[in-house]
């Protein structure tokens, strides 16, 4: 979900509505993006976490079934 960036009046001025417009929501999409990325990032850290305590656990069961 993107935050609209609110840019300074003189900004708009400068450039023109229809340029900072369109630069914001180039910010926007890039940030979309960039937040996809880190979620998938995310997830894929942490199922291979999970798969890592899983074998720990594993094996940690397994040693105290063994004595």
């Amino acid at each position: 979900m993107p935050v609209t960036a609110k840019l300074s009046r003189k900004f708009y001025d400068r450039l023109g509505d229809d340029i900072a417009n369109e630069l914001v929501d180039w910010f926007n999409a890039v940030d979309d993006t960039y937040r996809t990325q880190l979620r998938e990032l995310n997830e894929l850290n942490w199922n291979r976490f999970q798969a890592a305590m899983d074998g720990r656990f594993a094996a940690s069961d397994l040693k105290m079934e063994q004595r």
